[in-house]
């Protein structure tokens, strides 16, 4: 599968990396002119395109290019502000995953996981 990743801070970095050792075909796009060439050949032929700049215009803004003018059939966007995952979606981005959202379910999760069977019984 090919994958284009906007945004090569380290968030980026770090998702093209673990693409790539997962045997995934990647393109790493960052805000720099001569790079605006490779981004429009290279998505043509993305499967996927996943958006996580640090701004959430950049990510939808992306997202939509993606899909309306190139067909990407997958976009993914991170979302900074929890807010406006409603807008992300809303416009067309196929998942948009707010970070703050993400790491909040996980602390529950771990959280919940670690209080006694019945709460209740527990509590004189």
């Amino acid at each position: 599968m090919y994958v284009i990743v906007i945004g090569g801070g380290k968030v980026g970095y770090y998702l093209s990396k673990h693409l790539l050792d997962r045997g995934y075909e990647v393109t790493l796009i960052e805000k720099d002119p001569r790079r605006a060439e490779v981004l429009n050949s290279a998505l043509e032929r993305a499967d996927v395109v996943v958006a996580v700049t640090g701004d959430d215009e950049d990510n939808l803004v992306a997202c939509q290019l993606a899909k309306r003018k190139f067909n990407v059939p997958k976009t993914v966007a991170r979302v900074n502000n929890p807010a406006n995952v409603r807008i992300f979606k809303t416009l067309g981005v196929d998942v948009a995953l707010s970070a703050t959202e993400v790491l909040l379910d996980l602390i529950e999760s771990e959280l919940a996981s670690k209080e006694p069977a019945n709460r209740s019984a527990a509590q004189p």
